[in-house]
């Protein structure tokens, strides 16, 4: 019997919405591609395309694209290699007690403080957990969390997954490049709703390294909202205005005036922040996924109650072999005092081969003092993208946006537009760069970036 209707005619189901109100809280609701899925997607299709000879010269997404130092992967050797049964079992929830407790002694030292290692420290899977994790256990649905902006996009969706609200508190560009918070405008951002203030530094995506007097502000603003709060609380309701320091990067500061202080050290900020870090950044090893949070038992004590509800405990072999690192990085390493010496050297070279290649290109790149990152003005490039990229769809996309495309498509170098980055479009076409690639895959993007300056000087002026 011949089938009543063809298979080609059968209509498919109609798209279910989805039910996951976890999902639905995220930007795009989940379902729209982020800026990371797209330029992924485009690095690969180019690569593949075969239209550049050595592939395409990826700086956008910040990974290191070299294997981690000798002491590194001996280290993770030692661990994997580990004949005790204990070695290779779930570790502890809040952290494998050899890590907490080399972490915990750092830490005194860093913030000035003791740091108790069982009950001041939480092991979480990578700086993304902890961030996650420390927003879930800070925030009641309504709550507001001021982010200086502009801002890493991951910042926007574990705010709504944690049913909170983002208060921007936008930077504006001085004179000389510098980004900079006024003390007016975070006032202005904090409300009677505001309970985390996220300090990120050294910052991504602009490489601003916060100095102490812009951070000792900053504190200064928390310390007397939480004054203002303790003489107007009515009940014993914990209400003060808290900090989550995003210090992921604080070992990556390649300016010889640009050094990390850790926010948690300044007057009366112990026992109101979080500090949150990993290893991966620091390491050349963003694959371990080991990040931590510390801070004061009070706070500590809720993160490390829903870390085995998100995932069991981070592995033991990398927290085994971390626990080794951090101090074996203290040793002389390549003709530099340490590793985390060295490692500051080597990215100030890498930040000024990018940013001089950039500048032959007419981008302006902005300074960059810390992290892996340069942010450049394209606005004298805009006029030589095709309306095609413009318009891909007849409808206009971000000049950014637009230009990343391009620059991929037609020369073969990957960088992320910077308006994901902001709430709302920025004034001026700003791009990110990544410098922690080899020297190889800085040299082809330069190579193919003054193919662009070339174009560049042939614009009439104006």
């Amino acid at each position: 019997m011949e089938p009543l209707v063809a298979e080609t005619d059968i209509a498919p189901p109609p798209a279910l919405a989805l039910r996951s109100s976890a999902l639905r809280r995220l930007p795009g609701g989940g379902t729209a591609p982020t800026v990371w899925s797209e330029f992924g997607d485009l690095a690969r299709r180019v690569d593949a395309s075969g239209a550049f000879d050595g592939g395409v010269a990826n700086l956008g997404q910040g990974f290191p694209d070299w294997a981690p130092p000798q002491f590194v992967k001996t280290a993770a050797r030692r661990a994997a290699s580990d004949e005790s049964p204990a070695g290779h079992q779930y570790a502890r929830s809040a952290g494998h007690i050899p890590l907490v407790h080399v972490l915990a002694r750092r830490y005194s030292n860093h913030i000035g403080r003791d740091v108790d290692a069982l009950s001041e420290v939480a092991v979480t899977v990578g700086a993304t957990q902890a961030l996650l994790v420390s927003l879930l256990a800070t925030l009641a649905a309504g709550d507001e969390v001021v982010i200086p902006e502009p801002f890493f996009d991951l910042y926007l969706g574990q705010i709504k997954l944690a049913e909170g609200v983002a208060r921007p508190a936008p930077m504006t560009v001085d004179g000389d490049g510098e980004w900079r918070l006024t003390e007016d405008v975070l006032r202005g951002a904090i409300t009677r709703k505001s309970r985390v203030l996220v300090v990120n530094s050294p910052h991504n995506p602009t490489g601003k390294v916060f100095d102490r007097d812009e951070l000792e502000m900053i504190a200064r603003v928390v310390r007397e909202e939480n004054a203002r709060r303790e003489r107007d609380r009515v009940g014993d309701e914990d209400d003060a205005l808290l900090v989550i320091a995003d210090e992921v990067y604080k070992y990556i500061t390649h300016d010889a005036n640009a050094d990390h202080v850790h926010f948690a050290s300044l007057p009366g900020m112990r026992d109101v922040t979080l500090t949150v870090s990993s290893a991966g950044k620091t390491f050349s090893a963003t694959g371990w996924q080991i990040g931590w949070i510390v801070g004061p038992a009070r706070l500590v004590a809720p993160c490390q109650t829903l870390l085995p509800y998100l995932q069991f405990c981070a592995p033991t072999p990398m927290q085994a072999a971390l626990a080794d690192c951090l101090d074996e990085a203290d040793r002389p390493h390549k003709g530099q005092p340490s590793y985390y010496a060295w490692l500051r050297v080597e990215y100030a070279r890498k930040r000024q081969v990018l940013a001089a290649a950039l500048e032959a290109a007419c981008i302006a790149p902005l300074p960059s003092r810390g992290g892996y990152f340069v942010v450049g003005d394209v606005s004298s490039l805009l006029p030589l993208v095709p309306d095609r990229y413009r318009r891909p769809d007849g409808d206009a996309v971000a000049a950014d946006w637009a230009f990343c495309q391009w620059l991929a498509a037609e020369h073969g170098v990957v960088a992320i537009p910077a308006s994901p980055f902001f709430t709302d479009a920025p004034e001026r076409p700003l791009v990110r760069f990544a410098f922690c690639k080899t020297d190889a895959v800085l040299a082809v993007a330069a190579e193919r970036l003054a193919a662009i300056a070339a174009m560049c000087q042939a614009l009439p002026e104006g």
